[in-house]
């Protein structure tokens, strides 16, 4: 309720607002002056006088495209009083309400004659390209309803996914998945999803122009929720600790797989995850890497590999250095041989161990107690929260993590010294909350307490490729108000569209993957089938229908003629 009150009074300032500076201009049309004031309404009335649909009107206060359409109607409202300069449709958009006030209570403003008659050949072309303008203008609005409301496509350009989704996948997300959450930055360029490019030049991310403004905001809500993220499912969410990005909408979006959700238990042993103390069920479609050190006598050649394999991640080591760093014990590398750091999934080790270089495969495995925790510093004084272990005290690695539980709505947690850092980030930025840890006592909101209950469900989001993934083992839950939905289908797939940084060899220019194109990607079975040409003939069949629709009409007005 408070998204749709917050909401309700962003529109009654508009009208407001709205009313103030066209009045006049409404009296002059032959209406009320009072009519100037409702919302929608006003707009209906401009839409009605200057002869373009009058149903664009309930587009006046959506989200993001309200603003858009605002603008075009105000720019509709002062042609209609004359008011057709390029500085008087700047000032229109730049300073709408301040700009129309000063034509609604101008003295010798009046309505334009519009009559096509007396139109010259000057003001025909203009006209033309008025149309055309406002062709373009509604494309636009109509692909920012679809991304904002509907579905927003997201590309892959990491390999935290590999081999599920691919670096170069494009996929379409289904934003009703989950329940719809509605837009809490309404005042954003349309398509973009936090900054539009660095304006300062320091590298300081904080400092990029933002695409949004942040004044300008709504609360989180959710509606028509009649599901929530299962296990197994691959969801797209904001990242949750995005220290750019205020509003969580506008935080980084990820694609992860859902592996625990609210209540259950996460573990990860020996690299390998449990739930609730059971094996990871593992999906036809799902294809899950671990990153592998391979000893071959002599140098591997990469590109036929990559030929063959597909894309594969491959580092190639330095051998002394290597061994300097591991337990020569663990591993028992030659130090002539050369050592290949890659990401692989079973049926891949096996094509790599029958190479005939090949001398030794080692899967990469964290012992106890090793890693965990990533400082910013040489001294180890600065931790580095971002690259760490959730949570930072455990002592807990990549793989060898666990058990934690996943916070569910009204879970009762003890708060103490042991359990802030697992909980900290929930009680201060997911939930709200004032939160002080001073002189070994904890207090929330300004009290003193040892217990905090959970106001949302958590999710552990863990990506495929496991050992290459920044996922939740990381930067911990997810909030359910940080879930945008579920991936449909991939409708693009690019091999080479992104570079990726975890390999030293890359492919040379790029390729179409036509036989991952239009597949469905939360199904679970192994061999989906490819719907591509279907998409191509709708196209086709789109395009030719509209060329013989036009080549019928010339035929048509020529035969009249």
């Amino acid at each position: 309720m408070n998204y749709f009150l917050t909401y309700t009074v962003y529109v009654l300032i508009l009208s407001v607002l709205m009313g103030i500076s066209t009045w006049k201009l409404f009296k002059k049309l032959g209406y009320s002056p009072l009519f100037a004031f409702i919302p929608f309404y006003n707009y209906f009335i401009i839409l009605k006088e200057t002869k373009h649909p009058k149903w664009w009107a309930i587009l006046s206060y959506l989200p993001i495209v309200g603003p858009i359409m605002m603008s075009v109607f105000h720019l509709y409202l002062m042609k209609k009083f004359g008011k057709t300069l390029f500085k008087d449709q700047l000032l229109t958009v730049i300073l709408p309400f301040i700009y129309m006030a000063t034509v609604n209570y101008s003295k010798d403003v009046e309505i334009e004659d519009e009559n096509e008659l007396y139109l010259t050949q000057e003001e025909k072309e203009a006209k033309k390209k008025d149309s055309f303008v406002g062709s373009i203008t509604f494309a636009v609005v109509f692909a920012t309803i679809i991304h904002t409301f509907i579905t927003q496509p997201f590309g892959i350009p990491t390999g935290s996914m590999e081999r599920t989704l691919l670096v170069g996948d494009f996929l379409f997300v289904n934003k009703w998945s989950y329940g719809y959450r509605l837009p809490m930055r309404p005042v954003a360029i349309p398509f973009l999803q936090g900054t539009i490019y660095d304006f300062q030049k320091d590298g300081n991310p904080k400092n990029d122009g933002k695409s949004y403004v942040e004044a300008v905001k709504l609360p989180y809500e959710r509606i028509f929720q009649f599901n929530k993220p299962q296990k197994n499912d691959i969801v797209v969410f904001n990242y949750p600790r995005d220290s750019v990005h205020v509003s969580l909408d506008r935080a980084d979006p990820y694609v992860k797989r859902c592996v625990a959700v609210a209540g259950d238990t996460f573990e990860m042993r020996d690299g390998r995850m449990f739930v609730n103390g059971k094996p990871e069920t593992v999906l036809g479609d799902q294809d899950i890497q671990h990153a592998f050190y391979i000893e071959a006598s002599s140098e591997i050649d990469v590109p036929t590999l990559y030929k063959r394999l597909g894309f594969i991640s491959i580092a190639v080591l330095d051998t002394e250095k290597f061994l300097a760093i591991k337990n020569n014990e663990k591993y028992n590398i030659n130090p002539k041989n050369i050592v290949y750091l890659m990401q692989l999934t079973n049926s891949r080790l096996n094509e790599i161990k029958s190479l005939p270089q090949v001398v030794s495969t080692h899967e990469d495995i964290m012992d106890k107690g090793e890693g965990g925790i990533s400082y910013r510093n040489a001294e180890k004084t600065k931790i580095d929260t971002t690259n760490s272990i959730f949570p930072i005290n455990k002592g807990w690695n990549q793989d060898q993590y666990g058990p934690l539980r996943i916070p569910k709505k009204g879970d009762v947690v003890a708060i103490n010294q042991e359990t802030l850092p697992e909980f900290q980030w929930i009680i201060k930025n997911y939930e709200h909350n004032t939160l002080e840890n001073k002189n070994g006592k904890i207090f929330i909101n300004g009290k003193e307490t040892n217990q905090y209950t959970i106001k949302q469900d958590y999710y552990m989001m863990i990506g495929d490729n496991r050992d290459a993934s920044l996922d939740a083992r990381f930067f911990g839950f997810v909030p359910e108000e940080n879930i945008v939905g579920k991936p449909m289908f991939t409708w693009m797939s690019i091999e080479g569209a992104f570079t990726d940084s975890q390999s030293s060899y890359q492919a040379d220019g790029w390729r179409i993957r036509w036989d991952r194109m239009f597949k469905a990607t939360n199904t679970g079975e192994a061999n989906k089938t490819s719907y591509w040409w279907v998409a191509v003939m709708i196209l086709v069949l789109f395009f030719g229908w509209e060329y013989f629709m036009k080549l019928f009409g010339k035929k048509k007005k020529d035969d009249e003629i």
